[in-house]
């Protein structure tokens, strides 16, 4: 697997795992200026380790949808250029700004994923939107965020299946979501994250 430029791998504790260039947020062991990208912890991290072709080259301009307490979108903010940082809840929003302090194209901004239209006046059109959302209507918050994607980018999506139905098998919330997704991406390569997340399904398309 070819990893975009700034991510690489390095040996914590015996063990060999993904890793970018950053001051550490979540705990996280570290090697040097290097620190892990534990995929158990970041389902965009998890994508990557199974050999998602995820797109990435190290240097686009990101949105991501549900940033939390910025485990993950610090990790891209590592190696990626601007990165504009959605987060509904203010709890992990201010750990967010804590990962933000020392990346200075991290743009935290507590918004609403499924109401775009009120950061579009913040946000420039991004190479890839990441997205990483516990809400039900998950393809609906992907249609509706589209706009700020290049013709050429990325959508790169971490299906829940509990967050749509608690109650669905999982197989089946997933082929409803990708047929909805299917409407408006074109679907590039979809694989459960499994053993790092059960029922999560890795979705990389592109817009149609």
């Amino acid at each position: 697997m070819t990893l975009p430029a700034g991510i690489e791998r390095h040996d914590f504790d015996g063990e060999t795992g993904l890793a970018t260039r950053g001051s550490p947020v979540y705990g996280e062991p570290t090697d040097g200026e290097w620190r892990r990208w534990d995929p158990h912890r970041s389902k965009l991290g998890a994508m990557l380790e199974l050999g998602m072709d995820t797109g990435l080259d190290g240097d686009e301009t990101v949105l991501y949808l549900g940033a939390a307490a910025g485990t993950t979108v610090s990790h891209v903010a590592d190696f990626a250029g601007p990165t504009y940082a959605v987060e509904f809840a203010p709890r992990p929003l201010r750990e967010l700004l804590s990962a933000a302090e020392d990346r200075d194209h991290l743009f935290p901004l507590l918004k609403d994923a499924r109401r775009p239209e009120t950061y579009a006046h913040v946000v420039e059109p991004v190479d890839v939107l990441v997205q990483d959302v516990a809400t039900r209507g998950q393809a609906r918050v992907a249609a509706l965020n589209r706009q700020f994607l290049t013709e050429d980018g990325r959508l790169l999506a971490a299906i829940k299946a509990r967050s749509e139905d608690v109650t669905a098998a999982p197989e089946a919330v997933f082929e409803d979501v990708v047929a909805e997704l299917d409407d408006h991406y074109e679907i590039l390569e979809t694989d459960r994250l499994t053993p790092y997340h059960e029922d999560h399904l890795g979705v990389v398309a592109q817009p149609r």
